[in-house]
């Protein structure tokens, strides 16, 4: 049998791996993030890793005593990237205004790190891989920047918007993964769980 564990609160990411049909549990992780790199995709392979160890300290007795024959844990984190600028969750109504203002009329990039941790009776083996999609947004003004963060859409967002929510409105395109920008490149996940073949 194999255990599946989300090593995160997100909604969008339990969508988006309900979507595909995988059944898993949540267990959120609570530590402190720690950044110690400084390009986008090493932050965010570096995030997942955090959380996706500190997770899979709870299953390592469990798996080891036989309790479980296998279990994946799946840790991940997105941020998004503009002319050199990282930017994850706003801190407040104004920091989402500041992001937004940078990134309307533009391209930047989106990026999100998986972090697998397998716990198997025969050992424990972790993979980590990085998605990058690029956005375009169409121009947009302060009015409708303000209107669209006191909807609080964006509070709990990289980049201050959902693709997936109200601020579609504004995308002019994308290159690359749309689910890696809701949160979670999925299907390159699952791939990786073929290749395993734990899925």
């Amino acid at each position: 049998m194999i255990k599946y564990i989300l090593a995160s609160n997100s909604p969008r990411r339990r969508e988006l791996l309900e979507q595909v049909g995988l059944k898993f549990e949540v267990v959120s992780s609570h530590g402190e993030e720690i950044i110690t790199k400084q390009l986008p995709h090493e932050i965010v392979e570096e995030l997942s890793f955090q959380k996706a160890t500190e997770v899979s300290q709870k299953y390592v007795q469990s798996v080891s005593t036989g309790k479980n024959d296998t279990t994946v844990i799946i840790g991940a984190d997105t941020i998004v990237a503009y002319n050199g600028t990282i930017m994850g969750k706003p801190k407040d109504k104004a920091d989402a205004a500041g992001m937004l203002t940078q990134l309307q009329g533009n391209t930047h990039q989106v990026y999100t790190g998986v972090t697998l941790i397998i716990l198997a009776p025969e050992g424990r083996k972790t993979i980590t891989f990085y998605e990058k999609t690029s956005v375009s947004f169409y121009p947009i003004s302060n009015e409708r920047i303000a209107a669209y963060i006191e909807t609080g859409e964006p509070m709990d967002k990289a980049g201050a918007y959902a693709i997936q929510g109200r601020f579609a409105a504004y995308v002019k395109g994308i290159n690359g993964d749309y689910n890696n920008v809701v949160g979670l490149p999925v299907a390159r996940l699952m791939n990786e769980l073929f290749s395993l073949k734990l899925a």
